[in-house]
């Protein structure tokens, strides 16, 4: 069966298998596995992290740390992705991560998962988008147009932030179709940005002194820039520059959270999440290597410190013209980025509060009839992610900490499918790890253990406070009111006793059912 019929026939058994679960079909079922894929692409967007984070590596193990760094680190969460593909691929939900944590592990265990991601992924959207105010400030405003932003400080930002971040939502509100091919388009852009960026500085800046490639160089401390502030040993270098790539590599949960608008979504989840992170490690590490090949002087880049890409950059003499569509096809990546972060935020947001996990669930989970999307979710995200733009003093911090809050949040289910596995958890979808299941399993928990030693140490130690204020508040509440409170996503006899529901649900937004 080919072209329509098979369409319709892959429809038919997502909305079945969404029922099985207890969900009505309320999104609209309209992404390609491709699109599934370009949300995931876009979030991690090399042409974020891998630019703005590449000081981390030179403040840590210097040329090594950028390339094998990146290779190890990718690596890594190409076996996060899978082992969350197995998973995503039994159980295609909006909720992703909180959902699989309940079934595998408990309400309790899905409960904190879906605070800890939801947290992850607000201060994804908000740290992105102050990236893509700096880059438009310093690359196209003054880079391209030659515009004195010397006075532009805080004020500035929040009123661009505030833009940035309503026009994403305004995106959003108006359907999936929108999103989607401007998500679509990322995926391509990135990726022609990115090999045009890499020959870049390749041509007009290479040395092509192999051996920068791996020789590690300890530059924490003075070497660095004082970037990381104190100076440290190879060892624990070399851990903290491991965020150069994880920082980079994350937010792939995106596949998951938009399943309920992906065709075909038991097989399209998984692939869309291990392939946006195989070409992401793929491309990213052509880019480290030309970034490292091209500098001048590796020592002097280094103690550039935060300065590191951007000095690389404006220093390159490749012609101007060239240097100023790239810079502006780089914001606009980043701007996208941040786009299909705040859909997967809303996308959490309204399955959470599907099940009564968020003050107000009743609002959140609503659907617009007319364009089919979480409009109350969408904007609650936007909200929350200005907001937390405007705690500057520790926004550094907690910027840097949202990929540390994301894989925690990838942990969980994963180790409780772990101990659930062959047990209480036998559902298993057409995409299976088999032998490697497990042993992809206990990589993806030690690994996270140790990108939390990572993610702690200075200048990120900050967190030490928010993760014990965190785990404390979860606590607190959980055995305080949510035990008792919150019943988790539909199992068992509950799934049954839905079906009412989903069929009014489904009427109420114009859907036809299965």
């Amino acid at each position: 069966m080919t072209g329509p019929g098979k369409m319709d026939a892959e429809r038919s058994e997502d909305v079945k298998i969404l029922h099985s679960m207890g969900y009505a079909q309320e999104l609209a079922r309209r992404m390609s596995g491709f699109s599934n894929f370009a949300i995931s692409f876009s979030i991690i967007c090399i042409l974020a992290g891998g630019i703005t984070s590449f000081p981390l590596a030179m403040a840590t193990g210097g040329g090594f740390q950028a390339t094998i760094g990146w290779i190890v680190g990718g690596v890594f969460a190409l076996i996060v992705a899978a082992s969350l593909g197995q998973i995503g691929s039994a159980y295609p939900t909006a909720g992703g991560l909180y959902h699989w944590s309940s079934i595998l592990g408990g309400r309790g265990w899905g409960w904190a998962t879906a605070w800890i991601n939801l947290l992850g992924l607000i201060f994804v959207v908000a740290s992105v988008n102050v990236g893509v105010f700096l880059l438009f400030r310093d690359l196209v405003w003054s880079g391209v147009f030659g515009n004195d932003v010397s006075a532009w400080g805080f004020q500035q930002q929040v009123i661009g932030v505030v833009i940035i971040t309503v026009t994403q939502a305004l995106f959003n509100h108006f359907g999936i179709k929108i999103t989607t091919a401007l998500t679509d388009f990322s995926g391509y852009l990135i990726l022609v940005v990115a090999v045009v960026l890499t020959l870049m500085f390749l041509v007009w800046g290479a040395s092509w002194d192999f051996s920068r490639l791996t020789t590690f160089v300890n530059n924490t401390g003075e070497p660095g820039g004082g970037y990381v502030p104190e100076a440290r040993t190879a060892l624990v270098a070399f851990l903290i520059g491991l965020l150069y790539p994880l920082y980079t590599i994350t937010g792939f949960d995106a596949s998951a959270h938009t399943s309920e608008e992906t065709h075909n979504a038991r097989v399209a989840v998984p692939r869309g999440m291990i392939h946006s992170v195989l070409w992401s490690l793929v491309f990213g590490f052509a880019m480290a290597v030309s970034f490292i090949l091209a500098s001048p002087d590796l020592a002097a880049t280094a103690k550039d410190g935060g300065a590191a890409w951007f000095n690389l950059f404006n220093n390159l003499p490749a012609p101007i013209w060239l240097k100023s569509i790239i810079a502006i096809a780089i914001v606009l990546a980043n701007y996208i980025c941040a786009l299909a972060g705040l859909t997967s935020t809303s996308r959490m947001i309204f399955a959470f509060a599907r099940d009564g996990g968020l003050p107000g669930s009743s609002v959140w989970k609503t659907v617009s009839p007319t364009w089919r999307t979480p409009v109350a979710a969408i904007w609650l995200g936007a909200v929350l992610s200005i907001a937390a733009t405007l705690y500057s003093p520790a926004f550094a911090a907690l910027a840097a900490g949202c990929a540390l809050f994301l894989y925690v949040s990838y942990a969980m289910p994963v180790a409780a499918g772990l101990l659930a596995e062959g047990k209480t958890w036998t559902d298993f979808g057409p995409f299976r790890l088999g032998v490697w299941s497990k042993p992809f399993a206990v990589i993806t928990v030690l690994g996270v253990l140790v990108l939390m030693y990572a993610g702690i140490q200075p200048p990120f130690d900050i967190l030490i406070n928010y993760a014990i204020g965190l785990i404390v508040l979860l606590l607190v509440l959980w055995f305080g009111i949510e035990s008792r409170r919150f019943k988790g996503p539909p199992i068992g006899a509950d799934i049954a006793r839905r079906q009412a529901e989903i069929a009014a649900a489904e009427h109420a937004v114009g859907e036809t059912g299965a």
